[in-house]
């Protein structure tokens, strides 16, 4: 895959130089191992050495590059921060542990949140000390968010929390949970929800790891039971949590979706490797699906530098209508790699002498989850059907 530089404003390639070198030497020494570990399906993988290199980036000021300056941000054009995805995912630095708190948690806060809420909760996020987790999905509700069903009181100075939250990414690691609850009884659909900011480490929580296809246990689920938390710590308006949640949803497909597909780039390579030294290239089958993955990652980049030019020219609708469309192009090519490395394999991709999947079985296996995990296909057509298209909504 060719490299598609992004600097175009003055500053940006020297930044981009900044960024590459201080990766180059700082990847070394305790760190060194780290290259390639962690991210989807290998969160497993030196978590507590993965943690320590986040706080060692936010040390040297390399985490929030997009926050403004008072909230310890460097206020990084958007161009910048998709360089430093950009030289993150070349140079192979690891999976980063707060990804969902500097990612997901931290741009909601800035956008919907009190001054109370950002003093006492940024920091934490910027310096890798409080990691979150994500509090949507449910048994009965899935990628239907407004059909969630936990529901949240309040008594006195205090939101009681019950039900049972599902999917939820490393739950079992996290400090804090930005949760959506119903918090107005016989309420339906989107409204009645609220967006609930509530501590793991209480007894009225326990966290239930889910076993994967893989062996591994990054998801889980999560039980309310008379969970607690503060009155104050509700992120917009009680009962105005679906806008709140929407603004979420909104910034998780930003651009941090540059940096993946670098990561895809680097692995189906090394997949068209395998298939070269083992001669399976030679089949004109398997060599038109490489051609097309290929054209697929051309396209994935086309997709999301239009996306990311709208989001600098202010066209805050034309990006969220674009968010269902780069989830279902990466995770459908992804998906479809997966299938491909198993027919490099062959047969031999049906084995595991040592009792460990090796790195194409696992992706094949993890792989299977991409079109369900973060907002499932059939949810993702109907919201481009249903208010990008207007077309009639689907009976349910």
């Amino acid at each position: 895959m060719t490299q598609d530089n992004t600097d175009t404003a003055a500053g940006d390639a020297e930044f981009r130089a900044e960024i590459r070198d201080w990766l180059a030497e700082n990847l070394s020494g305790e760190f060194r191992g780290l290259r390639g570990l962690g991210g989807s399906g290998r969160e497993h993988e030196a978590f507590e050495e993965r943690l320590a290199w986040d706080r060692h980036l936010a040390a040297n000021n390399w985490t929030c590059l997009g926050w403004p300056v008072q909230y310890g941000g460097r206020a990084a054009s958007l161009a910048r921060q998709v360089i430093f995805h950009e030289e993150y995912a070349r140079a192979e630095a690891p999976g980063r542990v707060s990804h969902i708190g500097e990612e997901l948690l931290g741009p909601t806060l800035l956008a919907f949140g009190t001054e109370e809420q950002k003093q006492r909760f940024l920091p934490g996020v910027k310096s890798v000390t409080e990691l979150w987790c994500q509090g949507y999905s449910e048994p009965g509700a899935g990628s239907d968010l407004a059909a969630v069903s936990t529901t949240a009181r309040l008594e006195g100075d205090e939101w009681i929390i019950d039900g049972h939250k599902v999917w939820t990414s490393l739950a079992h690691l996290a400090d804090w949970c930005f949760v959506v609850a119903r918090t107005e009884p016989g309420s339906a659909r989107h409204r009645g929800l609220s967006y609930l900011l509530v501590p793991m480490k209480q007894p009225g929580i326990e966290v239930r790891p889910i076993v994967q296809l893989t062996g591994t246990a990054e998801f889980n689920e999560v039980f309310f039971d008379g969970a607690r938390t503060a009155a104050d710590l509700v992120v917009g308006a009680p009962g105005e949590g679906w806008r709140t949640a929407m603004g979420t949803l909104a910034v998780e497909r930003g651009v941090s979706t540059v940096g993946q597909q670098i990561r895809f780039a680097r692995e189906l390579s090394d997949l068209e490797a395998v298939a070269t030294e083992t001669g399976v290239i030679t089949d004109p089958l398997i060599a038109d699906r490489f051609d097309k993955a290929w054209i697929g990652l051309r396209v994935m980049r086309a997709s999301a530098v239009r996306t990311l030019a709208g989001a600098t020219e202010g066209a805050a609708s034309g990006t969220a209508n674009s968010a269902p469309i780069s989830k279902l192009l990466w995770a459908h090519w992804h998906r479809n790699v997966g299938e491909l490395a198993m027919d490099v394999l062959g047969p031999a991709g049906l084995l595991s002498p040592e009792g460990d999947l090796d790195r194409w079985q696992r992706l094949f296996l993890f792989s299977r989850a991409d079109t369900i995990y973060g907002g499932s296909s059939e949810v993702q057509r109907n919201i481009l059907a249903e208010r990008v298209l207007g077309l009639p909504r689907q009976a349910r």
